[in-house]
């Protein structure tokens, strides 16, 4: 992950490992930007899909994320449209209104040796479901081991802030992911949210290896 530099006066990084109970919007919001610098693959063929799946199920872990066309009409629903997978230095992007959800992924969700990891995933693999039977193995919640370690800010946007002092734009959640074509920013959002996951892990991990500290007070960087 690299960050983007702005003109304005970078905040205050907070000590290693130490992190707010509670994370302030004020802080996200003057912390650089995220932006996924490593290599996007789009899946719309089952062959790709296969020789994808083989590449992630040699990786140790994986983080996975999906996104759903968004509804602004009551009544009406989607199908997951994306499911994104990152492992170091690339991420694959599984479009799903295109392939289905192949057998291949499901072996993928499946296996208890390559490990998941993502956030609210029970919310994901419920999407999945409703598009193939599955039981997924070898899951991490992260929101589990924030809240384990006294986290209460359990988004996204929120905990990376918190945990590795930069932000997520979500500029592009509610844009319509069962476009022909995605965009770069869709592409680079969506690649950005799973492996936000994986560093996220690394980092919650590492903290809880070498001892870390919870501040209660709700402060703005400037006053750390």
């Amino acid at each position: 992950m690299s960050t983007a530099t702005t003109p304005t006066a970078i905040p205050t990084a907070k000590p290693k490992n130490v992190f707010f109970e509670t994370t302030d919007k004020a802080y996200v919001q003057a912390l650089p930007r995220c932006i996924y610098d490593g290599r996007i693959v789009s899946i719309i063929g089952e062959g790709e899909a296969n020789r994808a799946v083989d590449y992630l199920m040699q990786q140790p872990l994986v983080g996975i994320d999906t996104e759903t066309r968004p509804v602004f009409r009551r009544g009406v629903s989607h199908k997951v449209a994306l499911l994104q997978v990152a492992a170091p230095g690339i991420c694959f992007l599984f479009r799903l209104n295109w392939i289905g959800v192949p057998p291949c992924i499901v072996r993928l969700m499946e296996s208890p040796t390559t490990k998941k990891v993502g956030l609210s995933l029970h919310d994901d693999f419920t999407a999945l479901r409703r598009r193939v039977p599955m039981q997924p193995q070898g899951v991490i919640e992260l929101q589990t081991m924030a809240a384990a370690m006294g986290l209460r800010d359990m988004s996204l946007q929120k905990l990376y802030a918190n945990v590795v002092g930069e932000r997520i734009s979500k500029g592009a959640q509610l844009t319509n992911w069962e476009a022909e074509t995605l965009t770069a920013n869709q592409q680079q959002y969506a690649a950005t949210d799973a492996y936000a996951c994986l560093v996220l892990y690394d980092r919650l991990t590492e903290a809880q290896r070498e001892g870390y500290q919870i501040i209660k007070e709700n402060r703005t960087p400037q006053t750390i």
